[in-house]
Formats: C-alpha cells, sequence, structure tokens
C-alpha cells in the first residue's frame, strides 16, 4: 500500500509542478502572430573557401610481364613414388623391412619427385607497354556565399538578422504581443 501512495505522491507533484509552465507557454502563444516585413537591404556575407579540382595525367611506361606455366599432371609425383619405392625395396634386409622400406621409399620418393618437377615449369617473358595514371589536386581560391545581413522594415522601425538563403522583397516575421505590466 505505501508503494502506491508513494507512487501517486510523485504523479501528483509532476502534474504540478507542470501546469505552471503549460500555463505560461499558452498564455505566450495567445499572443503570437505572423506577418511580412519589407527587406530594405540583404548584404551576402562572404567566406574564402579552398577549393580543390582532380587533374588526371596518364603516361606509358614499359612493362614485363612473366608467366609461370606448370603443368601439374601427377607425373613427377608418380615417377618419383616409383623410385623412391624401388630404393626402399632394396634397401631392406628382411622381408618385413623390404615392405616398410618400399612404403616409406615411396612417400619420400613422390614427395622429392613432386618438388622437382614442379620447379621445372617453364615460364614465358614479353614485353608491353602500360599506361600508367595518377591523380593531383590543383587548388585555389573562391570567394562563396555562405549567408546574408538583412535589414528589415516592419511597423515603421528597422531590425536586422541573419539568414542562410536570399530573403527577396519580404520576409515572414513573428509578431508576440504581451502586456507591460
Amino acid at each position: 500500500m505505501q508503494t502506491q501512495k508513494s507512487s501517486f505522491s510523485n504523479v501528483t507533484r509532476v502534474v504540478v509542478a507542470t501546469l505552471p509552465g503549460l500555463a505560461f507557454a499558452w498564455a505566450a502563444s495567445a499572443g503570437v502572430s505572423y506577418g511580412h516585413a519589407t527587406v530594405v537591404a540583404a548584404d551576402p556575407i562572404l567566406k574564402t573557401v579552398r577549393v580543390a579540382t582532380p587533374r588526371k595525367e596518364c603516361w606509358e611506361e614499359d612493362a614485363v610481364y612473366r608467366r609461370e606455366r606448370r603443368h601439374d599432371d601427377g607425373v613427377g609425383t608418380v615417377v618419383g613414388g616409383i623410385i623412391g619405392g624401388a630404393i626402399g625395396n632394396a634397401v631392406g634386409h628382411k622381408k618385413r623391412n623390404k615392405q616398410v622400406g618400399a612404403v616409406v621409399g615411396a612417400v619420400l620418393g613422390a614427395t622429392v619427385g613432386h618438388a622437382v618437377y614442379s620447379r621445372r615449369g617453364a615460364s614465358t617473358e614479353h614485353r608491353g607497354i602500360e599506361e600508367v595514371c595518377e591523380v593531383y589536386h590543383d587548388y585555389h581560391e573562391e570567394e562563396r556565399i555562405v549567408g546574408y545581413d538583412v535589414r528589415y522594415r516592419y511597423d515603421d522601425a528597422t531590425y536586422t538578422t541573419r539568414t542562410l538563403q536570399e530573403p527577396g522583397e519580404t520576409l515572414r516575421i513573428r509578431v508576440s504581443v504581451s502586456p507591460v505590466i
């Protein structure tokens, strides 16, 4: 029961604290209207900016192209395995050692045969001309309009403001009226 009471009490405090703000906002918005003022002058605000312009330069260079040709059809592996197996079989003294020697020799021979045959691939080389390009940036400074200092006239008084766009001949304004007490 106590939790509900403190929860109710918190809600009551929030509502009571919010009501004066809402009443003030309603009263303030009641005296707001919109109108149009005559623009007297709109002076551009200039800023110097650095602008990069990309430029692509290309030229031709001599190039060498190499191409490795390898025939991986397994011939080196098979030949190496046969030779290694024969050597392993000849080295073994007893019947059991001959079989183990033949298997070990075949594996080692296949590995060596594959490595030797792979290195023997033919390479071809030819020359040509290749176009090479680089992008460079040329920089220059220029003036850009970043806004306008605007003078406008409303109800026989002159005011100033700053805008991002050129305002044109008239400027929409918000007029607020409130009593002086």
